[in-house]
């Protein structure tokens, strides 16, 4: 792969509060407001359970995960009403981010890695379709068995972009998947914002 810049070959994104802002919050709300039960404790029951991460995994399909959310929340509401609130959690696009993708893809090959499952990258994928048509490629974890911050998730993906892992410099918001690239060899930053991604691009590159 020829080099896009002095120091990379390649910019590797995660998706949620990088690409994508999330909000688990707009879950909890709607899945009280079904169960007519107080936010709070549809807040503090649930958790990212390992469950949760066969699914991101794709070891367990959407029914199989909510008849294990629904009994993790302590209520009776349909999986119609759980999807409702599952897919409610994408808010929007993160601010200032499409005109930074746009931006830098003029000049690097891009891709996104996210730890995410088969039901929310079918919402995901058609809503933000303008937005993630920048990407080259977009590894979800259901879809490769492999999810971060697992080191064999790193070197999956890295291998699929084809070029060494100190040459990918990637982003996310969680410091655990960060440190986990890093340890694999990638250029990891933790980012909050696209004004964090342009600074650590702007460091990086010759503009």
């Amino acid at each position: 792969m020829a080099s896009g810049a002095s120091g990379a070959d390649a910019l590797l994104f995660d998706l949620g509060r990088v690409v994508i802002d999330i909000d688990f919050n707009m879950a909890f709300t709607k899945w009280a407001e079904y169960a007519r039960c107080d936010r709070a404790v549809i807040a503090r029951r649930f958790s990212h359970d390992e469950a949760y991460k066969r699914h991101e995994r794709g070891e367990i399909d959407v029914d199989q995960y909510f008849t294990s959310l629904r009994l993790a929340l302590g209520v009776e509401i349909s999986n119609a009403q759980l999807l409702d609130g599952w897919n409610a959690i994408h808010i929007g696009e993160m601010p200032g981010i499409a005109p930074l993708l746009a931006k830098v893809a003029r000049r690097f090959p891009l891709y996104a890695f996210s730890n995410s499952n088969r039901t929310h990258e079918l919402y995901w994928s058609t809503r933000f379709a303008g937005l993630l048509r920048h990407f080259r490629q977009i590894y979800v974890s259901s879809t490769i068995g492999l999810r971060k911050p697992d080191a064999e998730a790193y070197n999956y993906v890295v291998k699929a972009i084809g070029t060494s892992a100190e040459r990918v410099v990637f982003f996310d918001d969680v410091l655990e998947n960060v440190d986990g690239a890093r340890v694999c060899g990638l250029q990891a930053f933790q980012v909050k914002s696209a004004a964090d991604i342009a600074n650590v691009v702007a460091r990086l590159v010759l503009w």
